[in-house]
Parts: structure tokens; C-alpha cells; sequence
């Protein structure tokens, strides 16, 4: 039965790792995207590789990518819930 469960949770762990990077990676260039985009309309002084650098900067320590960590804390929540509705109630 142990076995079992941590067989699952290491599946389980891997899965989200996986979806977590694709999740960060995809953000990430979608943010990127808006970047240059908003100094190809806007900006357009200075050097636009900086721009977006200094944007990805602010991005990295934003709420927006500490939110992606949810991949991780909301499977593990829900099997939580699950197991003790199932055994406890």
C-alpha cells in the first residue's frame, strides 16, 4: 500500500515537473511577445534586446510566475481532499 502511494506521487511529481516547465516556458514567451511588441508601438528609443531583458527581470519576480508553482499545490490539495472525504466522512 506505501509503495503504491509513493509510486503514485512520484509519477504524479514527474507529471507536474513536465507541466510546469511547459507552463513557465509558454508564459514566458508570451510575455516576451508583448514586450517587444509594446516597444515596437511605444517605446521605440534605446535598445529594444535591454527592454525586454529588463522586462523579463521584473516578470521573474512577479505574482504571475509564482502563481505557475500552483501546479504543484493543487493536485497534491485535491488527492489530499479526496482521500479524507472517501475514508472519513
Amino acid at each position: 500500500m506505501i509503495i503504491a502511494i509513493l509510486r503514485l506521487s512520484l509519477v504524479a511529481f514527474i507529471v507536474m515537473l513536465i507541466v510546469y516547465f511547459i507552463l513557465s516556458a509558454w508564459s514566458r514567451s508570451v510575455r516576451r511577445g508583448k514586450l517587444a511588441e509594446e516597444w515596437d508601438e511605444e517605446v521605440r528609443e534605446g535598445d529594444r534586446d535591454a527592454f525586454i531583458e529588463q522586462g523579463l527581470e521584473e516578470y521573474d519576480g512577479s505574482l504571475r510566475r509564482k502563481l505557475i508553482l500552483g501546479v504543484f499545490v493543487v493536485p497534491y490539495l485535491v488527492i489530499a481532499v479526496l482521500v479524507y472525504v472517501v475514508n472519513f466522512q
